[in-house]
C-alpha cells in the first residue's frame, strides 16, 4: 500500500477522532463499551495534536488509514516514558487497510522521531494482551517486553510495556 505519514491536519481532527474511537471500541478494548470515559479522549484529537505530535498514514487517494499519538517522556502524553525516552500511544489502523504495513509504518516514523531527539535513549509503549497483531510488528522492529513496567491504568485492565533502545 502506497501511504504518506506526515502530522494531522486541523480538518482531518475529527476523522482521526472517529477512527481512532471506533477502532478501539470495535476491537474491543474498551471495558465498558460507548460508555467507557476513554473514548472521548481518543476522539479529542485536536488536544492530542495541541499537546503532542499526532501523525497519520494516508492513502494516495488522500483517505486517512491510521494515525499514532507520539508524546516526550515527562510530557502530558506521556503514560510511561521519563525524561530520556519518548512514546507513542492510540496506535490504529483503519480496518480496510490492516495487513499493508500501515501500523507498521505508523511505528517506523515514531521510532525515526524518537532518534532525532537529544537525549533520547529508547521508545516505549503500552499495549492490551490481546492486541497480538501489533506484538508482531512492534518484536519485528526489535522492541523487546518489558515486564517489569506493565501497569493496570484502571483496576483490572492491564497493559503490558515494550521498549526499544536507541
Amino acid at each position: 500500500m502506497d501511504i504518506t505519514i506526515r502530522a494531522v491536519r486541523p480538518e482531518e481532527y475529527e476523522e482521526l477522532g472517529d477512527l481512532t474511537g471506533l477502532t478501539y471500541l470495535n476491537d474491543g478494548l474498551l471495558l465498558h463499551g460507548e460508555d467507557d470515559f476513554y473514548l472521548a479522549v481518543l476522539r479529542d484529537t485536536a488536544r492530542r495534536a495541541r499537546e503532542s505530535e499526532v501523525l497519520v498514514a494516508v492513502d494516495t487517494e488522500g483517505a486517512i488509514v491510521g494515525g499514532v499519538t507520539f508524546a516526550e517522556g515527562g510530557t502530558t502524553w506521556a503514560d510511561i516514558a521519563v525524561p530520556g525516552e519518548a512514546e507513542f500511544r492510540m496506535l490504529v489502523v483503519a480496518p480496510a487497510a490492516r495487513g499493508r504495513g500501515v501500523g507498521e509504518a505508523l511505528v517506523r516514523a515514531c521510532v525515526d522521531r524518537a532518534r532525532a531527539l537529544p537525549d533520547c535513549a529508547r521508545l516505549v509503549l503500552s499495549t492490551a494482551d490481546l492486541m497480538v497483531s501489533a506484538h508482531r510488528i512492534y518484536e519485528r522492529l526489535g522492541f523487546v517486553r518489558t515486564p517489569e513496567r506493565d501497569w493496570e491504568p484502571i483496576p483490572d485492565h492491564s497493559l503490558w510495556t515494550y521498549a526499544l533502545e536507541l
